[in-house]
């Protein structure tokens, strides 16, 4: 059907042309919102009725006739029918939508994907301090980062999954201090746990069990690896700096422990500390410096970022000398540009709004030509978590909240995964772990994952070769729900680049949930293995299909598509 949709979007163009030079450019077909009204529809008529100077419903009835006149639609086309002012609305022959189904079953993976193209994407996500586990708003950073990998991959971008972590600074360092305390003996309620008033770190001492592991750990000079550092600990409570090294590895290593149960993977890991020691901050600093887009004011240095739209200017160098944190957001981001990656998507807590613009002004007052859009954020809520109706706020593991792990293991990667990614990121989202482990229609990752199931055991039950019902008669795939069934495959590619262009993966969920209540009621309608063979054979064919797009669009959600339930 997708090449049928382009034949006549062909065919509609240059029959616009011929009424109007340079009109082939308004050959789009729109989905009627009413069903009924047909399969496609056009307001070419409407678009083109001012600039000829004619009636819309005049010029829509010349239009059918010389459209019905073309061997696309002569070949594809029932009629072309007009309503209301002047709405060009199509309707198919069964033969040009039962040619998805083909085009399903001989493309199989590849089905909805594009070409592949010279764009270089790097998209960044979860980016956590290594300072304790993962909670369950980085799994959702994690599930929506790597859909969005997954997406734009299917319209043939080269894309490079970042991590960027904090590997430095006053959290760092607490994590340190509190490992410290847990080595020599303490713990959270005693005395000493932290009782200096003149430290403001000490508000935040971490008090999850987790520090009292790496702490044993430590002391037991246990060496630890993880995908891009490795260290041996001293065992010296007194050597802060093993202590602080030797913990952030093993931190380092729970995430990615986190991530491979969440089958995550990065291609590269960015240190926050590569940017000082590289020279990265002073010479972006001193770039912005020698542009004219600082000043120097109450001792700090100043970013003119009002020049490019932010609501204030921004201080980039405090009185002491070091700098705010989006310092080195910006050289970051410069260096993102200068690796050659100019589509870059940053997926972040809806906390980091504040950021956008700070960050976006000092690239353009970077001077180096990057656009002012650049780069793209997704921002996304928490994620509260319930059972039994109650809110679940702490874990044993990390002291004060419900990690990632946790919620893994309480019901499952792909559950963890769908629920996740199926409402938009800036909604709140509560999860809900009742509903994660039911087994009924309720639940809609159990309702997608049993059509396709379903129809796995249907092609065992029967036995024969998927591959050769490419092949078969599909003329008796004509009830409604055939057809229907049949109108929602062919959506699929669309949907797809729609949801890359968008970031948005949670209109992949919407999608599967229709096609499986769609591929339900065709059931409801028609037995499929019956004794007639072209009857058999039509609609093995029609529901392998379904299989093969319900698979595929599992796979960009990172949700596995089971044989057996």
């Amino acid at each position: 059907m997708l090449l049928v949709k382009q034949e006549l979007l062909a065919a509609l163009a240059s029959t616009l042309e011929s009424f109007l030079p340079g009109a082939s450019a308004k050959a789009i077909f729109e989905s009627p919102k009413v069903a009924a009204h047909g399969d496609f529809a056009s307001t070419a008529a409407m678009q083109l009725a001012k600039p000829l100077q004619r009636k819309p419903r005049e010029l829509a009835e010349q239009l059918s006739a010389a459209l019905m006149a073309t061997p696309a639609f002569a070949q594809w086309v029932d009629a072309v029918e007009i309503a209301g002012p002047g709405f060009l609305n199509v309707r198919l022959k069964l033969a040009a939508k039962q040619q998805v189904v083909r085009e399903v079953l001989n493309d199989r993976a590849a089905f909805g994907q594009q070409p592949a193209n010279e764009e270089r994407v790097l998209v960044e996500f979860v980016s956590a301090n290594p300072t304790g586990p993962l909670h369950v708003g980085h799994g959702r950073q994690a599930a929506l980062g790597d859909a969005i990998c997954n997406l734009l991959a299917t319209q043939g971008d080269k894309v490079w999954r970042e991590f960027y972590y904090n590997d430095a600074g006053v959290q760092i360092q607490t994590l340190a201090n509190s490992t410290q305390l847990r080595a020599k003996g303490f713990k959270p309620g005693d005395a000493c746990w932290p009782t200096d008033p003149d430290n403001p770190a000490s508000k935040a001492f971490y008090n999850g069990d987790y520090i009292a592991d790496i702490a044993a750990d430590f002391l037991a000079k246990k060496t630890v690896k993880s995908d891009d550092r490795e260290f041996t600990a001293s065992g010296d409570v007194d050597d802060i700096d093993s202590i602080r090294e030797f913990a952030v590895a093993y931190l380092r290593r729970e995430q990615d422990l986190d991530l491979k149960a969440f089958q995550v993977k990065f291609d590269h890991y960015y240190l926050e500390s590569s940017l000082y020691t590289s020279g990265r901050v002073e010479s972006t600093v001193n770039r912005l410096v020698a542009n004219g887009k600082t000043y120097e004011q109450d001792g700090a240095l100043w970013l003119k970022s009002t020049d490019y739209g932010d609501d204030k200017d921004r201080v980039m160098r405090k009185k002491d000398g070091t700098y705010t944190y989006f310092v080195p957001d910006v050289a970051y981001h410069i260096a993102k540009w200068e690796r050659g990656f100019h589509k870059v998507v940053n997926i972040q807590g809806t906390d980091h709004h504040g950021t956008i613009a700070r960050v976006r002004a000092g690239l353009q007052a970077a001077g180096e030509g990057i656009p002012q859009g650049f780069p793209d954020y997704v921002l996304h809520t928490m994620v509260r978590v319930v059972r039994g109706g109650e809110e679940v706020k702490i874990s044993k593991r990390a002291g004060s909240y419900v990690t990632l792990r946790d919620l893994i293991e309480w019901t499952s990667t792909d559950a963890v995964r769908f629920f996740l990614l199926s409402r938009k990121p800036d909604t709140e989202y509560t999860f809900d772990i009742d509903l994660a482990l039911s087994q009924n229609n309720d639940n809609p990752v159990y309702y997608v994952q049993y059509a396709h199931a379903r129809i796995r055991k249907m092609l065992r039950d029967w036995g024969g070769d998927v591959a050769a019902l490419a092949g078969v008669d599909l003329s008796p795939l004509q009830v409604p729900q055939a057809q229907t069934l049949m109108l929602q495959l062919a959506k699929y590619p669309e949907m797809l680049t729609a949801a890359a262009r968008d970031f948005a993966p949670h209109d992949v969920t919407f999608y599967l949930r229709e096609l499986a209540a769609n591929l339900h009621s065709y059931y409801d309608a028609e037995r499929v293995l019956v004794d007639d063979e072209t009857l058999k054979n039509a609609r093995l064919a029609l529901v392998a299909a379904c299989a093969q797009v319900l698979h595929n669009g599992l796979a960009v959600l990172g949700v596995s598509a089971p044989e057996k339930m």
